[in-house]
């Protein structure tokens, strides 16, 4: 009987890595997730995977956990997912993003490099690493232009890659994945703020969470919002994470632009949102000058082409679709709870 092959995932606590174990599990993998050490040991988005995976306490800021995890468990696969994810978060916070986002896949690569030098290895790039790069679609071709601090710790990640991959024959692929949301979402994002906002507007829900201010996410049946003419292509990110898998079962190493070639703007996300709940979102959103980026990036769409083509990966749910889904199950979350 063939060995089960053997995958890490850093970052499994989150919207992906919780997508991508459940995706690996299905297909026979044995799965390691790394999480930071907490006081508490209550991770939603895996509640139901407890007892299917591994769960090893490590942090990206410390080389030496994440060696002895590697040494240890020789995985086949490391996807590294773990970051200082938020860009808002990234103004206020650029030494630790830096240290999390940028320096963290550096230490998995080195630690690769000395101790699993055959497995192969998936670094989560992201869109931001074209920033405010003034193109209609872009592709894997498109010049790098990040225009914030999380853009820029990613970009020096996803060149790292490209160098070990290049340097020391390492299997290392960057995925430059565009928005992708789902239920999972944590609501530092906007996405989740807004399905979060209707939900609880629509079921009158006191007890709201509160927001990246530290205050009430809904209040007076109102949401504040950042720059509503923001576009983003956005995707589901249940479906991303078979892209991720995809690339690493290639004969060649390479980095692929997964999106949908679509964009909506923050306007639209609220409008299908509140809708969904039978409400104008226009009487329930407010701006607040807080929530806005001192930079923007740019309105552009993803070319995935080459993912179809080489991997077979195409998006499947379409934006409307998504929202709608993200709506649901914060409804139905909601009334659960009560």
């Amino acid at each position: 009987m063939a060995e089960k092959r053997k995958a890490l995932i850093t970052g499994i606590t989150g919207q992906d890595g919780s997508y991508l174990a459940d995706l690996l599990l299905e297909k026979g993998y044995q799965v390691v997730g790394l999480s930071r050490r907490s006081t508490h040991y209550h991770y939603e988005n895996i509640d139901h995977l407890i007892g299917k995976i591994q769960l090893e306490y490590g942090d990206l800021l410390d080389p030496h956990s994440i060696e002895q995890i590697i040494a240890d468990y020789q995985p086949d696969e490391v996807y590294n997912l773990a970051a200082q994810s938020v860009p808002a978060d990234s103004w206020r916070q650029p030494i630790v993003t830096a240290e999390i986002t940028a320096l963290g896949p550096l230490r998995v690569l080195e630690a690769l490099s000395r101790h699993k030098p055959d497995a192969r290895f998936y670094q989560a790039t992201s869109r931001e690493i074209y920033g405010g790069l003034e193109q209609e679609v872009i592709d894997e071709s498109a010049p790098f232009l990040a225009n914030n601090p999380y853009g820029v710790a990613k970009l020096y990640a996803h060149l790292m890659t490209r160098t070990y991959r290049q340097s020391y024959g390492l299997f290392a692929c960057g995925g430059i994945l565009f928005n992708h949301e789902s239920p999972r979402r944590s609501l530092h994002f906007v996405t989740r703020k807004v399905t979060m906002a209707a939900a609880y507007i629509h079921l009158g829900a006191d007890n709201p969470p509160v927001n990246e201010a530290g205050q009430p996410l809904v209040a007076n049946s109102k949401v504040r919002l950042g720059n509503l003419d923001a576009v983003r292509d956005w995707g589901y990110a249940k479906e991303y994470v078979e892209a991720m898998w995809l690339m690493l079962q290639q004969d060649e190493p390479q980095d692929y632009v997964i999106a949908t070639n679509t964009v909506h703007t923050v306007r639209d996300l609220c409008d299908v949102a509140f809708a969904r709940v039978g409400l104008d979102w226009r009487d329930h959103v407010e701006v607040d000058p807080r929530f806005m980026r001192p930079t923007e990036i740019a309105a552009s769409r993803g070319d995935y082409s080459k993912a179809r083509a080489e991997l077979g990966w195409e998006p499947r749910t379409q934006f409307k679709e998504l929202v709608e889904l993200m709506v649901d199950e914060d409804v139905r979350q909601l009334e659960q709870a009560r």
